[in-house]
């Protein structure tokens, strides 16, 4: 680099430094004091989010088998929304952790407001493609007759506040990279409060039934922008957002494109794998469906503590990888991989043992109840093996290796689930149908086992670079 730009970037990074002290220095060397100051905040937002879905269900469930099956109909089309908004994140992420740990602030800012440049325009066009389609939709999905109108209320309605929530999305990822999980945690929180106070007063008080439910999440989506607006407004972390820091450059789309791309893919195709549940159940009746969605929504509550714990800790992987300081990223990944499992394999225990009190919240039908309890048994036989999946996955992606992640994640959803949805089923009926999940459960944890000591067995080969020499002395 010659002098004009060496000059140009020192002044470029002190211009989007903070105004204020960034709150967790990613440097710490207390490595499991930094990874649970950094997690506990994100598994405490994604919770709250679960719990609010879980709220949801409980509000709707009160009108009745159709209501909530509608609701859980609409949820494989919201994990293929969000599944836009976890690539952008993901690889924005990504790009943030590794540049700071570089100490390239400005780059690390280019790429955060690029990303929400490119967010806003995805959101609307999605929005548009999916309210066009929506009908149609919904016949692939096997909706009856007594569905149809409730999901057509519900997710028209939560459709038009789809850029919020994919923007929301987005902001979390690059608040959470800087290493300020505590302000996501309580923007969440937020949201969550609105939701839970709106829900009854929507639905009930106000009688409009499902589509209550999908607008009490719009006011709270509506909160939680306003929030990060004024985070990035008042410079509270070590990125700037700002006009004059998007860059359209084809270098940088492909960096933030590549990382993210596996993680969109993943969800995207997850989604087609609810789908193809749903679709696989809808001949078994609407009690059936009702089952599956409570099966469901019952891995969900146990997966996103488990990738928030991930998400939250992801900043030291990437900062540590960044930093090129290989032993620091080899003790923080076997500790995130500890807490990982220990999270999947006890919640997967607690489902199997206590299925029937878990399952009684969300219907009052006894014919659902009795579906939905050896459904959530057999669902969550193979849980345990998820965190495992979740830390590779989340390793990888710190490290910038696009295409192992891809490997690891597209497995238990994907080309392990697809197959066996598509083949069991027609062999043994339902109870095909729910050993189909826990075989590609069971068969993604050792794909996920086998690259994760390949992985350790490199850290562990890599020398010591001058930078992380530096930043350990």
């Amino acid at each position: 680099m010659n002098e004009p730009e060496a000059e140009f970037a020192v002044e470029g990074d002190r211009d989007v430094m903070p105004k204020e002290t960034q709150q967790i220095d990613l440097s710490d060397p207390n490595l499991t004091s930094l990874i649970l100051r950094l997690a506990i905040p994100s598994i405490v937002s994604l919770s709250i989010n679960s719990l609010q879905q879980v709220v949801n269900a409980i509000f709707v469930g009160a009108l009745g088998t159709q209501a909530i099956a509608a609701v859980s109909m609409t949820f494989p089309i919201l994990v293929l929304l969000t599944a836009v908004g976890q690539g952008i994140g993901v690889g924005t992420a990504s790009f943030i952790s590794r540049h700071l740990g570089a100490g390239e602030h400005l780059e690390a800012s280019r790429g955060a407001s690029t990303a929400l440049a490119l967010a806003a325009p995805i959101g609307i066009l999605f929005t548009t493609a999916l309210l066009l389609n929506l009908r149609g939709i919904f016949v692939t999905l096997g909706a009856t007759l007594t569905i149809m109108p409730l999901a057509l209320d519900y997710a028209a309605t939560i459709l038009f506040g789809y850029t919020l929530m994919l923007l929301n999305i987005v902001n979390g990822f690059i608040v959470r990279a800087e290493g300020n999980t505590r302000f996501s945690m309580w923007t969440m929180m937020t949201a969550f409060i609105l939701n839970a106070v709106l829900d009854p007063v929507l639905i009930f008080l106000l009688d409009l039934g499902v589509r209550g439910a999908a607008l009490a999440t719009l006011v709270s989506q509506i909160a939680a922008i306003c929030l990060y607006i004024a985070y990035f407004t008042k410079r509270r972390g070590m990125v700037l957002v700002r006009i004059a820091h998007i860059s359209l450059r084809a270098v940088r789309i492909r960096q933030l494109a590549l990382i993210g791309a596996p993680a969109t893919m993943t969800s995207i195709l997850s989604a087609i794998a609810f789908m193809l549940l749903y679709e696989t159940s809808a001949p078994f009746g609407d009690d059936s469906i009702a089952a599956v969605g409570i099966a469901v929504r019952l891995l969900m509550i146990g997966a996103l503590p488990i990738a928030g714990f991930c998400i939250g800790s992801q900043a030291v992987l990437g900062f540590g990888w960044g930093a090129r300081d290989f032993a620091r990223v080899l003790k923080a990944a076997k500790f995130m991989l500890s807490m990982t499992a220990a999270l999947s394999f006890a919640y997967s225990a607690a489902v199997v043992i206590f299925a029937r009190p878990l399952v009684t919240p969300f219907s009052d039908s006894e014919k659902v109840t009795e579906i939905a309890v050896p459904t959530c048994i057999v669902f969550h036989l193979f849980f345990g093996l998820f965190g495992i999946q979740s830390f590779v996955t989340t390793m990888l992606q710190s490290f910038g290796r696009a295409r192992l992640s891809a490997v690891v994640s597209l497995a238990r959803q994907t080309y392990l689930f697809i197959p066996a949805i598509l083949l069991f089923p027609v062999i043994w009926g339902f109870n095909g149908l729910l050993a189909s999940q826990a075989i590609a459960e069971l068969g993604a944890g050792m794909i996920a086992l086998f690259v994760m000591f390949n992985q350790f067995a490199e850290l562990g080969r890599r020398p010591p670079t001058s930078r992380a020499i530096e930043m350990t002395s």
